[in-house]
């Protein structure tokens, strides 16, 4: 049997994974899967594969590609969202910022350097016209650290997931100010190289095994009848939940996109996240199923 551990975010996005693995599908096909929790996010799990803690990661397509660049010996082999990720703008309750023009040159809560919370920050400021070079960024580890930040005053906003961060709005922790959507779809499948070389058939059945499982969740109907799981597994209001499915769309197993990767990385030049493209190939690896 082969082993393979899969980090991602403790997020709603991933139940599809845990699903599969309740239901013991990995296993049918000879793959044992240990699922592990990124509370720090992308930043914490690009480390992870370079120390190779991991080998497949759930991740977000920012950060991944920066990393990619800098030398993470990983590649891209499929978009897991092919939507954007909606990113809530936040600042504490007591916060005297009302809006987002309020933030430009102000202190931005970050889970780590590279992570998605700083890489949306600075496509905010980018977007707002600000001069990316005057964001200060405070690092904070993960949520409750942004949460912290915020609440004591080390940090003035906070960017994460909208729906994540909702139980926090809705209990007056957090101020929303706004909203960020990514310019990209918003996670990928990402595997280390030598995972890749040594064990090819089995991230393809891997990746038939979760493309299968988000095939469930194909439809509005489809969508509909798991609403109440993903509400009580993470602690989230069906109503929101609701929305959230409205704007979310799995992959399900379509090839990636050399068009889509090159253009991503010309945004992130664009933004200043990065400082060079590279040939795509380096990227992604195109798994045939």
């Amino acid at each position: 049997m082969t082993d393979l551990i899969i980090g991602g975010v403790p997020e709603h996005f991933n139940l599809p994974w845990h699903l599969a693995i309740e239901n013991g599908e990995f296993k049918s096909k000879n793959i044992n899967v240990t699922w592990r929790d990124f509370h720090g996010g992308t930043g914490a799990m690009c480390k992870a594969l370079r120390n190779k803690e991991i080998d497949i990661a759930i991740i977000l397509t920012d950060g991944v590609i920066k990393d990619i660049i800098n030398g993470n010996e990983t590649k891209i082999v499929q978009t897991y969202i092919d939507t954007p990720l909606l990113w809530g703008i936040h600042v504490g309750a007591n916060s005297e910022y009302e809006k987002v023009a309020d933030l430009e040159g102000k202190k931005a809560a970050i889970s780590r350097v590279g992570s998605g919370s700083q890489l949306l920050a600075i496509a905010n400021a980018k977007k707002q016209g600000w001069n990316i070079e005057d964001v200060k960024f405070e690092i904070v580890g993960n949520l409750d650290g942004g949460i912290e930040a915020l609440t004591n005053g080390n940090a003035d906003y906070f960017l994460w997931e909208h729906f994540t961060t909702k139980p926090w709005v809705d209990n007056r922790t957090f101020r929303r100010v706004g909203d960020c959507p990514s310019p990209w779809p918003c996670f990928m499948i990402a595997v280390r190289n030598d995972v890749l070389e040594n064990n090819l058939s089995d991230i393809r059945n891997v990746l038939r095994i979760i493309n299968n499982q988000t095939k469930k969740l194909s439809t509005h109907a489809k969508k509909q009848r798991f609403v109440s799981l993903f509400a009580s597994r993470y602690n989230l209001k069906e109503e929101d939940i609701k929305d959230w499915l409205i704007i979310t769309e799995w992959n399900q197993g379509k090839p990636i996109s050399k068009r889509l990767i090159k253009s991503i990385q010309n945004k992130l030049l664009e933004l200043s996240v990065i400082e060079k493209t590279i040939e795509v190939e380096k990227l992604i690896k195109k798994i045939y199923l």
